[in-house]
Parts: structure tokens; sequence; C-alpha cells
């Protein structure tokens, strides 16, 4: 038999949380404890980064917009306004909905960042990831795209790098040219990127007398599909009291059948009819919202109809995120 291990009687070093460093999974915890990283505080560590936040947008400035822009709409910029001044070099910082083949973020020739928001993230906090690109892409070399990676756990999120109080006002795009300010003098493998995405996106307008409302076309049939900042279960109960009392439509021809549920928030959807353009469907959507208020504000039980028609729509809806 091999012999037993003399043990020391010599204390470890004891060191709290806050001064565990990061070291390989397989290495011995810098802790002391003897046990290699990922059994020993690697774990907690691990966990607080995967966890997934269930609305990691909530705090930001137009929380409805970064749900449909990430989900929703194909091609769209937003300027984003920092807490604090952008770094020296950085005119300027854009969140893209996607970027030519995926990349996280890019950095172009005159130092204004890109970001992009669709994009898989390495953890559970899609904030937190977008905010470890974002201060990669300050540092990055112009004219060099950013590549994602797994963000520190105790990193900066979106919010706490963002202005809470600047305003959040997507532009939605018919295609992707923002990507290249010279398309002429693109490199191939962008302008190929370019052309497969402009022939892939489906044509969406925001509405204007609304928030966080996006019309869509299709082949066969319009839609419009619509992030809400309410309460799930609040907001179901308002949607089944209009469904069942006939006035959840946005006009002749129009259908409210069913929604999404994006990063913490509901997203009801109409069928429209072919001919529906984005402009024909403004009244309509304001005069939906005034109808939606009075059902929010109702706190009476709901009727045997409302029930059925809430259990519709329940079973309709479709989990995205």
């Amino acid at each position: 038999m091999a012999k037993k291990r003399p043990q020391t009687k010599a204390k470890r070093p004891q060191l709290t949380d806050a001064e565990i460093p990061v070291v390989g999974a397989r290495e011995p915890c810098p802790c002391g404890s003897g046990r290699r990283y990922k059994a020993c505080h690697g774990r907690a560590a691990a966990h607080a980064v995967t966890e997934l936040v269930q609305r990691p947008f909530e705090g930001l400035s137009g929380e409805c917009d970064w749900v449909a822009l990430r989900e929703l709409v194909p091609a769209a910029t937003v300027e984003l306004k920092l807490r604090d001044e952008l770094p020296e070099g950085v005119p300027s910082v854009t969140l893209a909905t996607v970027l030519p083949m995926a990349w996280p973020a890019l950095r172009r020739d005159d130092g204004s960042i890109l970001l992009g928001l669709q994009n898989d993230t390495a953890s559970g906090d899609i904030s937190r990831d977008l905010a470890d690109t974002l201060q990669q892409a300050f540092t990055a070399a112009p004219g060099t795209p950013v590549q994602g990676r797994r963000a520190p756990a105790d990193g900066p999120r979106l919010q706490d790098l963002l202005d809470p109080e600047a305003s959040f006002e997507p532009v939605v795009h018919s295609g992707f040219e923002f990507w290249v300010p010279d398309a002429e003098n693109a490199t191939p493998e962008v302008t190929a990127s370019l052309e497969r995405a402009n022939a892939a996106a489906i044509p969406t307008v925001k509405l204007t007398g609304v928030d966080a409302a996006y019309w869509c076309e299709t082949t066969d049939k319009n839609h419009l599909r619509w992030v809400m900042p309410h309460l799930e279960e609040q907001l179901l109960d308002a949607l089944a009291r209009l469904h069942a009392a006939g006035r959840s439509g946005l006009g002749e021809g129009t259908r409210l059948v069913g929604s999404f549920r994006a990063h913490g928030l509901t997203v009801p959807v109409w069928d429209l009819p072919s001919g529906m353009s984005a402009q024909d469907i403004e009244k309509p959507a304001a005069e939906f919202a005034e109808r939606l208020a009075d059902a929010l504000a109702s706190d009476a039980p709901l009727t045997a109809e409302e029930r059925r028609a809430r259990g519709g729509l329940t079973n309709r809806q479709v989990t995205l995120s």
C-alpha cells in the first residue's frame, strides 16, 4: 500500500470570497480548501454567470423596444448614450439588431462602435454579456470586429453603463446597408453577408402612435406584434375581457391570434389582411390601446366566457426566451 502523505499542521491562508481569484477549472482552488476550483468557489461563479435573468432589459429606457429589436425586428439601429463620457477616440455607440457574420460588435475605421443585439450569449444574462462586449469594443483596434466571450460574473450590465434618462428611439431600416458606409469598398465577405441578410429580411415598420408595436409583411398576410410592459397575468385577463366582448381586433379582417413571451414581457400578435399597411393600422392600434387601458383597470372576476377566452389565448402562447 502507498504510504499516506503526512499531514501538515500549518494553517492554510483564509481568503474571503471577494479575494478568490479566477483560475483554471481543474486547478486547486486558491481559497486553500484542497479542492479543484470548479468544485469549490468556481461552482458559485459559474452559477452566477449562467443563471437565467428573466428580464435582462428591465430598468433600461425602452425595455419593450429592446425586446422587439432582440426578437422581432430584422434591421434596426438605436443611438446609445452612456452614463459617462465616451472613451477618447469613440465618437458614438450604436445598437444594431444584427451585424455582418453575426459579429457581437464592430469598431469601425472612424472609431465608432456598432453593438450587435441578436447574438447567442455565453451566459444567462444578455445584459451582462452585451455590456462586456461593449467594453471590449472600447479598446478594440479601429476597423476590427469584437468576438464574444463569457462575461465575468461580477462584470457590469447595460444598466450600469447606459444613461437611464436617455431616450431609446429605434430606427427601422428596410435593409442592412447601415453596415457599410462605403458599400463599394466593402470586403467580399461583408458584401455576401449583406446580400443574404437583405434577402431574408421581413419588411417591418414601427408604429408611431403607440409604443413598441411593429407591423410586418409576410407572403400570405400581415401581422402586428406589440410588446407590452404589463404584468403577464394582468394583461392576459385584460385581453380575455376584450376578446370575449368581441373587441380585441384592430378592424375588419383582423384577429388577435395569440402572443409570444419574450424576456419577461408579453407580445400579443394580430393577423392582418395582406392589403392593410402600417399606416392603416395606426388609428385602430391607438383605439385598441384605450380599450386595453380600461380593461386593465377592471378588477372584476372573469366571467365564464372570459375564462374560456383566456384559456384560448394561453394555449396559443409561445415562449421565445
